[in-house]
């Protein structure tokens, strides 16, 4: 299992239909176009999945439906995301029940916890899943930041198989790397724009949330590393850096971040014909039809096809 926490694990978004109910058909098709563009596994239930908004009846089956669309092709892992650790291993516990080969949990957060709580957290989600358990960092989110003492613990005493970074820190990523060192445990980068820097560094992988708008992108960037060539990765990653322009379309004196980034990702989407509807999960609000046309606009520009 360990193995598939390595290339490419695109953390996907949560298609839900125009009334708001998840869309499973449209998840399959999602499961689908990842595996067949060459991710190693699929991440359900992260940021970019809206995990946060979701209630635990909609967690437990994205993580299903996912299972049964991979079909035994790839690895599902699956997103513990709450606020404090029994919340975060009954999440956990479920999605193992549901499927889930490996288990993400960021720190416990709004209680801002020292050193040694956050590794007895990590502690207590791996005593209750017999699969892997990532330690996922995105103080953005959740601003409670995975400290490096209690990472370095963690790796060392074999309790996480992974590392998932996502705190946009260049280099507190390669102090992270080097607590890692000699220790077996992966560090995967979740940077859509900083992806063939992190790979050549030392990052195993990469989870990127742009992934799900350009499949294609960041499996090349992983091929011209491998392959030695450097310029035509970092040609690669120029390309999507200019396409996660999109998560800056959207008006923020009218919506927040949150719902302009992800509203972007699920309206590139919707161009593209993979989803049905661009939703997103209250209280989240829709991007306009002006900003959905500057979005058609940069993925053609990116070389995408749109079919709306």
């Amino acid at each position: 299992m360990t193995a598939a926490l390595r290339g490419v694990v695109t953390p996907l978004v949560t298609p839900l239909t125009d009334t708001g109910e998840l869309d499973e058909d449209a998840l399959g098709r999602v499961v689908d176009e990842q595996l067949g563009a060459g991710a190693r596994a699929v991440f359900v239930g992260g940021s970019t999945g809206e995990v946060a908004l979701q209630p635990d009846a909609v967690r437990r089956r994205v993580v299903e439906v996912a299972v049964a669309a991979a079909a035994g092709r790839a690895p599902v892992i699956a997103g513990a995301m709450d606020t404090g650790t029994l919340r975060v291993v009954g999440h956990a516990v479920a999605a193992v029940e549901a499927g889930a080969a490996a288990v993400v949990a960021a720190p416990p957060f709004y209680i801002a916890p020292g050193v040694a709580e956050v590794v007895r957290h990590y502690e207590l989600i791996a005593a209750a899943v017999e699969v892997p358990v990532v330690a996922y960092d995105i103080p953005a989110a959740t601003h409670s930041p995975l400290p490096l003492p209690a990472l370095a613990r963690l790796a060392q005493q074999g309790t996480i198989a992974a590392f998932k970074d996502s705190s946009g820190d260049l280099a507190g990523f390669r102090r992270a790397l080097a607590a890692l060192r000699g220790t077996g445990v992966t560090a995967l980068t979740g940077s859509e724009v900083f992806a063939d820097v992190a790979v050549q560094l030392g990052a195993s992988g990469i989870v990127p949330g742009l992934g799900n708008v350009d499949p294609n992108g960041y499996p090349a960037i992983l091929r011209a590393v491998e392959a030695g060539d450097p310029a035509a990765a970092a040609a690669e990653q120029e390309r999507l850096i200019a396409l996660f322009a999109i998560i800056d379309v959207a008006d923020r004196s009218r919506i927040g971040f949150t719902a302009g980034a992800l509203g972007a990702f699920k309206a590139a989407m919707w161009l593209r014909g993979v989803l049905d509807s661009p939703r997103t999960f209250a209280p989240l609000s829709p991007l306009t039809d002006a900003e959905i046309d500057r979005i058609r606009e940069i993925l053609i520009r990116a070389g995408l096809t749109v079919v709306r």
